[in-house]
């Protein structure tokens, strides 16, 4: 617990030095970033909190570091759910399936594009196409082995990140910033929305036992950060 509680507080000292130090810059030597900066905070301050946890997980993950926190968390999960709900979670994590997310994709493409919202038709198709491009990617160079604490499902590839979980993060988090720009007054509810629903497929995947914490920690901040940085290099932040 101390060694969690002190990660924690290193996390976001780097986060608070990262942020003021950029503003700082910013402001000295780039005044439109500076504005920019200032009127994005919240978004800015996410981003970062988010790349420096997927930077952190990564490197525990690659170095080994993570295992006795992974082990402990799943068996825990695994112990205090009860079997009969696998099919619940099993019906979840179909939600995360890119068989059931592609023909949503198409059809809010369309009536994105019929409404006259390129931009938005567009973060949501590339925040998608990103996710699905770095599961793959980070899947084939880091190989991690996934858990084999109880008999599961197989599936393909290796554990680290959890495809289902980045998927749906990217998505859902591009879905509620549109939501948000489209109905500004729904801003709030599509967040936590998306939010309940990134959870959910992460902790169905710990579960059912086919992906380390980790695996899911690091999905969620990833699937998160790629529309949100579209979003902020984009003339539409």
């Amino acid at each position: 617990m101390f060694e969690l509680i002190k990660d924690v507080l290193k996390l976001a000292l780097i986060v608070a030095f990262l942020y003021f130090a950029f503003a700082a810059y910013a402001g000295r030597k780039r005044p439109a970033w500076a504005a920019f900066v200032e009127k994005r905070r919240v978004q800015v301050l996410l981003m970062l909190v988010l790349a420096v946890v997927t930077i952190k997980v990564s490197e525990d993950v690659v170095n080994r570091e993570s295992g006795v926190f992974d082990d402990v968390l799943l068996r825990f999960i695994h112990a205090h759910v009860p079997a009969s709900l696998d099919g619940l979670f099993q019906a979840i994590t179909l939600t995360g399936s890119v068989e059931m997310i592609l023909p949503v994709l198409a059809i809010a493409v369309a009536a994105l594009l019929v409404a006259g919202r390129r931009f938005e038709a567009l973060l949501l198709t590339v925040s998608l196409a990103g996710a699905v491009v770095v599961v793959y990617i980070l899947k084939a160079v880091i190989g991690r082995v996934r858990p084999n604490l109880w008999n599961t499902e197989w599936y393909w590839g290796s554990s680290f990140p959890s495809g289902h979980t980045l998927v749906v993060a990217a998505f859902a988090t591009a879905a509620a910033i549109i939501a948000g720009r489209i109905w500004t007054g729904t801003r709030k509810l599509a967040m936590l929305i998306a939010i309940a629903w990134i959870v959910a497929v992460g902790v169905s995947r710990m579960v059912l036992g086919v992906h380390w914490p980790t695996d899911v920690l690091a999905a969620m901040c990833i699937g998160a950060f790629l529309p949100l940085v579209m979003l902020l290099a984009s003339k539409h932040a």
